[in-house]
């Protein structure tokens, strides 16, 4: 029997029914039953200051109670949580789980125990539910009135103005300060209240719930989120405080961290009368570290809090109890009592894996959202201040994407809509309704084929585009202006053409639900249909599609190199770029090599503001023979190519690299037989002089051709992080079919990042295409922090030894350079790895061919 008191915040806020059972048990659990005998009432101070009193029988433990009490919040994350009360020592305590309530409350009738957050883990977004993360949030409130969470001045200010959003909703300047000093947050609050008002300003639109999350996330960073002090002395006297925390035993001295000892290097806790004893793995220095506490009592039960925190963030499932001995007992038989964190996390639905690829759909629309804003709002913006712009091409983008635009716009507040709701709590009547997809989707793809004429178009606007630069060099300084900003992260074309690639995204998001899901369920059918539709539609547009790619990317060469004209012309397809070592007259030498049906092209990297390749000379396909030549030359990886009475010996990093070489030049060469056409000439007439004889001095053959090439602003400024500059800084290569699968394979969401030999984790949302990692703070920024191209990295499992202790964690390398990456679960850490090994290992013809996606 619960008695109310005050009505509980929590459900009114967040509309919560008043019990659907507890969720710390299995599926299909109940709470354990209530013991026998005469009920007690007992009172419970909640964390929105509310009270309520629950009857309990006098026998019953304290895990009855504790469930009780988590039932009547129907709180499924109870795990982070506990009760606790003041001890007739005046100290406050644990109401621990195994123990009888009767026996450890000093006079429960006159006894309040407090319900507090007892776990913090380091990153709150393991934190699932909505109304966990509010309690979270009222612990963080509390903590700041009382002082315990102690920070500067710019984030105690910005802790109340989320919470302030969260109370009153938007900024709105008379209402801000009176509330401000009704209620009072932190001490000191009226120096802080205009900083405070200032922050609340920049958080209009945002949802409670929006707020909570901003809330915890700038808390989590703080040194003293979720610590809680115990009064200590070191062996010399001096004054000190002993915290816990997940990761390890804390130091303090005041408000100040002065030493941490993290769970992987502590041999041993223990503690005998006041003194607790902390014993170090293999320290040279110093073995056991001891403090001296208050008392006994104190120095066990912060004893118990260390076991308890160890077992909670440590271990994967709860531990065994430890035997009773026979006759004597030595030592205490204390051990947690619950379920770890992992336990917690692998039991929500989330993990289930419907969830989880409408989570990635999710991801991935947000980021295809952006792109076409891009388009429709500042490029269309920069387009309208400029005269040079034909009047077509402005009415040829704005009919093209600004529908596209318009439709995705609502498919993605649905989709936002029916995952805040799948996130939800709900019975199982209505969980078969919202926790689904395929109805969305088929909707969705019903209204594409209606716009198909769009989709279509697409390709139109690239080829559109480049003719109007071509004629008007005002407008290609334009378009090379714009594609230097930050928010245009990648080449514009690609934007262009990024309605298309959405459509193989949507068809490997219904084939793998297809596949999770058997027939009989209720979504099949509807993402059966789907995927039909879409396939149809993608059938009907990839003959021009795989056209406009191979000339988008034949643009982006065309700015790359120096000493070619006529690149991007019908007909010419791109097969293989990357570096090959030249064998001359002073040995090896890195060069960056172009494969096209029908000719080869060599290049060096000219010291210049554009970093532009030079090319020295072309090799026509028809006739060229190909032959292994390492013990010919005693090169290792190395093959000669024979064409017109000429050779040309190079050299591959690898095995595999040069397999790939010789395998797609082999069938270029097989293409150019089959054609019998003549190879047209690509250099240009200030380079085809000196094209049969290469300069093997320095690089001032670029800097000439360079010179040659003008002053203009559109040429002397120039992306840096093109495809072929990646190729030739990993010293590596890229082929048709690589820019075909990294197409397919794109990616977006939230990554925690750590540096090889930093401590933290840093939460980014993370964007991959184009072989690159974008990092974004948050998924609503407007441009990317940082990226790392992946063209040349290994992607493995982080390993024992490297002593990350996380699961879901992978390892991105290269050379010295080492990230370390974690997922949410296991479903993403597998895409995750899926999407990243497409760019970090370049694909042969014959394997992609064969090749089939995983599941």
């Amino acid at each position: 029997m619960v008695e109310h008191g005050q009505t509980s915040m929590a459900g009114q806020r967040l509309g919560a029914p008043e019990t659907l059972g507890i969720s710390t048990l299995e599926p299909g659990h109940k709470p354990p039953a209530m013991p026998a005998g005469r009920l007690v009432p007992i009172r419970v101070l909640l964390l929105d200051d509310s009270e309520e009193i629950f009857d309990i029988s006098h026998r019953a433990s304290g895990r009855v109670l504790f469930e009780t009490v988590c039932s009547h919040l129907n709180l499924i994350e109870g795990d982070y949580f506990g009760l606790e009360f003041q001890s007739r020592h005046r100290k406050m305590v644990s109401l621990y789980k195994c123990n009888p309530c009767m026996r450890v409350c000093p006079g429960p009738k006159h006894t309040v125990l407090r319900f507090v957050v007892k776990f913090f883990p380091p990153d709150h977004t393991v934190l699932l539910e909505e109304l966990t993360r509010y309690l979270f949030a009222l612990q963080v409130r509390q903590d700041l009135a009382s002082g315990r969470l102690t920070c500067s001045d710019p984030s105690a200010a910005l802790l109340v103005s989320h919470i302030i959003q969260s109370e009153i909703g938007d900024f709105e300047e008379t209402r801000c300060r009176q509330h401000l000093l009704n209620t009072n947050y932190i001490p000191d609050q009226m120096a802080l209240m205009d900083t405070i008002m200032e922050f609340h300003h920049k958080h209009t639109g945002q949802s409670p719930a929006e707020s909570d999350y901003r809330l915890l996330e700038v808390a989590s960073r703080l040194e003293m989120y979720g610590i809680r002090l115990h009064p200590a002395k070191d062996r010399e006297g001096t004054k000190l405080s002993l915290a816990v925390a997940h990761g390890g035993v804390l130091v303090f001295q005041g408000h100040n961290r002065i030493n941490d000892f993290n769970w992987s290097k502590i041999r041993k806790l223990s503690f005998k009368r006041r003194r607790f004893l902390v014993k170090l793995r293999q320290n040279v220095n110093q073995d056991t570290l001891e403090f001296l506490m208050a008392s006994r009592d104190c120095c066990k039960m912060f004893w118990k809090i260390c076991v308890e925190y160890h077992a909670f963030f440590r271990l994967f499932e709860e531990p065994r109890p430890k035997p009773k001995p026979v006759l004597f007992s030595r030592g205490s038989s204390f051990r947690f009592s619950g379920r770890t964190q992992k336990q917690v996390i692998d039991y929500n639905c989330r993990t289930d894996k419907a969830y989880c690829i409408a989570k990635e759909l999710l991801n991935t629309e947000r980021t295809y959202l952006k792109d076409l804003e891009l388009i429709t709002v500042l490029f269309q913006g920069v387009l309208d201040k400029e005269d040079c712009v034909p009047e077509a091409l402005k009415t040829l983008l704005t009919s093209t994407y600004e529908p596209l635009h318009s439709h995705h716009t609502h498919f993605l507040q649905e989709l936002e809509e029916r995952l805040s709701l799948w996130e939800g709590q709900c019975n199982m009547q209505v969980k078969g309704e919202i926790q689904r997809l395929g109805d969305l989707l088929l909707k969705s793809v019903q209204e594409l084929k209606a716009l198909s004429a769009q989709l279509e178009m697409s390709s139109e606007c690239v080829f559109a585009l480049e003719r109007a630069c071509v004629a008007s060099c005002r407008l290609e300084c334009v378009c090379r202006e714009f594609e230097l900003q930050k928010v245009c992260y990648i080449p514009l074309n690609v934007f262009l053409l990024s309605p298309l690639h959405r459509l193989l995204h949507y068809r490997q998001i219904l084939d793998r639900l297809c596949k999770h899901y058997p027939p009989t369920h209720t979504d099949y059918s509807d993402c059966k249909a789907a995927l039909d539709d879409v396939c149809k539609l993608e059938a009907a547009l990839r003959p021009g599609l795989e056209e406009i790619e191979n000339y988008q990317k034949l643009l982006e060469l065309q700015k790359d190199l120096i000493g070619v004209e006529h690149l991007a012309v019908a007909g010419r397809q791109l097969i293989r770029l990357g570096c090959l070592s030249k064998l001359s007259g002073k040995g090896l030498q890195q060069r960056m090599f172009f494969l096209f049906n029908g000719v080869l092209l060599y290049s060096t990297r000219g010291i210049t503001s554009t970093n532009q390749f030079t090319v020295h000379r072309q090799l026509p396909l028809h006739g060229m023979t190909i032959r292994e030549s390492e013990d010919e030359w005693g090169v290792p990886h190395s093959f000669t190519l024979m064409v017109q009475q000429q050779s040309l010996v190079v050299a591959a990093r690898s095995e595999s690299e040069m397999e790939k070489w010789m395998e797609d030049l082999k069938m270029a060469v097989d293409m150019a037989e089959e054609s019998n056409g003549p190879t047209a000439d690509l250099l240009t007439a200030k380079s085809s002089g000196a094209s049969e004889v290469e300069s093997e001095d320095d690089h001032r053959g670029s800097q000439t051709s360079l010179q040659c090439n003008g002053n203009d602003s559109a040429n002397t400024r120039h992306r840096g992080n093109t495809t072929a500059h990646v190729c030739w800084h990993r010293n590596t290569s890229v082929s048709k079919l690589d820019f075909s699968i990294a197409t397919e394979n794109q990616l977006s969401g939230n990554l925690l990042r750590k540096f090889k030999n930093s401590n933290g984790w840093q939460r980014l949302w993370v964007v991959f295409t184009n072989f690159t990692l974008f990092f974004y703070k948050t998924h609503e920024d407007e441009y990317p922090l940082a990226s790392l191209p992946l063209l040349g990295y290994s992607v493995t499992h982080a390993g024992e030894s490297e002593n990350i202790h996380k699961d879901h964690v992978f390892k991105l390398h290269f050379k010295s350079h080492i990230y370390y990456f974690r997922t949410e679960s296991e479903y993403f850490f597998e895409r995750w790895m899926t999407v990243i090994r497409s760019a970090t290992a370049s694909a042969s013809r014959t394997r992609y061919l064969n090749r089939t996606e995983p599941d």
